[in-house]
């Protein structure tokens, strides 16, 4: 999967206007614009599919309320630090560019599109799937944890893409825990992140997890030593290594979980007690 980082003053103004304020002098520009031009703005409401169908060549109908924005000093401010911005995003991007790849090509074994990703400013505190390849990615890359955001754009993206034939919405959300929060997790803080998740969702993890590590392609004999790991635990010997799940992508892998649910449970209640 190739990734652009592009901004788009049309995208970048058009989330401005419509999202909470994000400065008192935002928040003026807009509430000006709306007592003077209420009709103009709020019909370019309605432009943000067009925008995000063809950005290349959108143009507006009106483009006042436009030029308006993209003439203003806050505006041409904020855009500069939205540039900052997407450098670090693009920077942190390229920095684990390595364990991306691997996400999508070894765990998740699909073909992905190729993304293009609208930078909007951080202080909109949002990441919105918008279409089947776009995404628009506005939200803090924090010094404790940079990572946390490259989990949360690539879950965003694996959630859109994952399709089970049958419908299973805890299982399917379980098991893009596993591959993103928890299995890319690991390689890209280089620690086991498998108790990061939905609380709501760990005793089935762990009715999965043994699963989940035939499906990964690790040997039975290494099973101890992820469990260490993980602190996920389970009696190996107890369990028949189902090798055709290394063979699987991970809509398939979904969807043996979700045929087999009452056998993997049933089978974990009676091996672990």
């Amino acid at each position: 999967m190739k990734a652009t980082f592009i901004i788009n003053d049309y995208v970048l103004i058009w989330n401005l206007l419509f999202k909470a304020s994000i400065s008192e002098k935002i928040y003026n520009l807009k509430q000006k614009m709306w007592n003077i031009y209420k009709e103009k703005y709020h019909a370019i409401l309605y432009d943000k599919e067009e925008i995000l169908k063809d950005y290349k060549n959108f143009i507006p109908d009106d483009d006042t309320v436009y030029n308006i924005v993209l003439e203003n000093e806050d505006y041409l401010y904020l855009k500069r630090n939205t540039e900052k911005y997407r450098l670090a995003l693009l920077n942190l991007w390229d920095k684990k560019k390595k364990e991306t790849n691997y996400l999508y090509c070894k765990i998740l074994r699909m073909n992905i599109p190729d993304y293009t990703f609208f930078v909007v400013n951080k202080e909109l505190n949002t990441i919105e799937q918008t279409t089947e390849n776009t995404l628009i990615v506005g939200k803090e890359i924090t010094k404790e944890d940079p990572n946390k955001l490259l989990i949360q754009i690539n879950r965003e993206i694996v959630k859109n893409h994952i399709h089970p034939k049958k419908k299973d919405s805890m299982i399917t959300e379980a098991i893009i825990e596993f591959a993103v929060y928890n299995e890319y997790g690991t390689m890209l803080s280089k620690k086991s992140a498998y108790q990061y998740g939905d609380p709501k969702l760990f005793e089935l993890k762990n009715y999965l997890y043994p699963y989940w590590l035939m499906y990964l392609g690790v040997p039975k004999e290494e099973f101890f030593s992820y469990m260490m790991r993980d602190k996920m635990v389970f009696e190996e010997s107890k369990y028949a290594y189902e090798k055709e799940l290394k063979k699987m992508n991970l809509e398939e892998f979904i969807d043996f979980c979700i045929r087999n649910e009452r056998y993997i449970v049933r089978e974990h209640k009676k091996q672990n007690g």
